[in-house]
């Protein structure tokens, strides 16, 4: 099989890379040239086209780069500043994976005759009896990487291969280290990758919309704090909120950036007992029956149900659905997404409103 591995100049992608090569696959190696800009979090600089490189060569392996920068300006760093002017609180990273690694490398990798594309997630691809593919979780729970692919469809399923499924992260370092591959003990890309860890996720905001100061205020409409910048608050957020010390915790319960308000509460007004979502896509067909969803990368999984909203769809919403708990939860903020798993295996996902 003719396979494009999508290497980052991590462990993980080096380690994917050489399974597929002694599998017997023809590989090639391919680097996303995504951010132009400033990074500092160990993604999509120099040094990581580098290291992909030079673990390709020691691979005995072809390697290029792809620059899809402008589709990533368009379907990442676009919406994530909308986003923030709307008051949401976007995730990128799924959004690239969305548009960038699972959409427009696989269509240029058909485009150039590949089989399929492969990557190094800790996630596996089950198949049923009936051929329907789902996403489900890793071997490594604590590096399981299931909930950011769940966009992933059937036919993006039939063209993918996730070979570290079945792998620990240690014993991924030990393979990697085993070949003697440069990437072995390198630390793991944890941040996003156009915001740097030195200016920071307000400075790289501030230079691309007006950030407007806001009143903070409790349910009673008295005003309790302030902060520097409404369209930085999330729901759930504790610190940075100018309270005084003392009493009860306060939490963010909404966030009105027309307003230039936020309002706290004590951790019970952040409960729950449904969600509204929009954009909801099934993996293999609706589950009409309970699930379990999670509503972060590395949350926990509740029992839920997911059932459609007409008057979401009336109002022209995308997907529009609601989730239910089964017990109230923490209200999840707009832009965040949410994942329903049947056991280990995802069912489908939908952003929250």
């Amino acid at each position: 099989m003719k396979v494009l591995v999508m290497m980052s100049g991590g462990v993980d992608s080096s380690v994917a890379a050489a399974l597929l090569r002694d599998e017997g696959h023809e590989i090639v190696g391919v680097t996303l040239k995504l951010w132009g800009g400033e990074s500092d979090s160990g993604c999509c600089s120099v040094s990581d086209v580098d290291d992909a490189r030079r673990v390709a060569d020691k691979l005995g392996i072809d390697h290029h780069v792809f620059d899809f920068g402008d589709a990533f300006t368009t379907h990442v760093v676009g919406p994530y500043v909308e986003d923030h002017a709307a008051g949401r609180t976007p995730n990128p990273c799924i959004e690239c994976n969305r548009h960038l690694k699972f959409a427009a490398v696989d269509e240029r990798a058909q485009a150039l005759g590949f089989d399929a594309v492969a990557t190094g997630h800790h996630a596996r691809i089950v198949e049923h009896a009936d051929g329907t593919r789902r996403i489900a979780r890793g071997a490594d729970g604590a590096k399981d990487q299931s909930y950011v692919l769940h966009m992933l469809g059937q036919e993006q399923l039939s063209r993918t291969l996730l070979p570290l499924g079945h792998l620990t992260k240690v014993e991924v370092r030990s393979i990697a280290a085993d070949l003697g591959l440069r990437t072995a003990a390198k630390p793991d890309s944890q941040d996003v990758c156009f915001i740097t860890k030195s200016s920071g996720r307000g400075s790289f905001l501030h230079r691309r919309l007006e950030l407007t100061p806001g009143r903070v205020v409790d349910a009673a409409g008295a005003e309790v704090g302030a902060v520097n910048a409404v369209q930085l608050v999330t729901i759930g957020q504790r610190k940075g909120l100018g309270l005084a010390g003392g009493g009860t915790p306060r939490y963010v319960v909404d966030v009105d950036v027309a307003a230039a308000t936020v309002t706290v509460g004590p951790s019970r007004d952040l409960l729950v007992g449904e969600q509204r979502v929009r954009d909801l896509s099934w993996t293999s067909g609706r589950i009409a029956g309970p699930v379990l969803v999670q509503c972060s990368a590395h949350g926990g999984a509740h029992p839920a149900t997911i059932e459609a909203e007409a008057e979401a769809a009336v109002a022209g919403d995308g997907g529009g659905a609601v989730v239910r708990w089964a017990v109230p939860q923490r209200r999840i903020a707009a832009g965040q997404s949410l994942v329903a798993y049947d056991g280990d295996e995802v069912v489908g996902g939908a952003t929250a409103v």
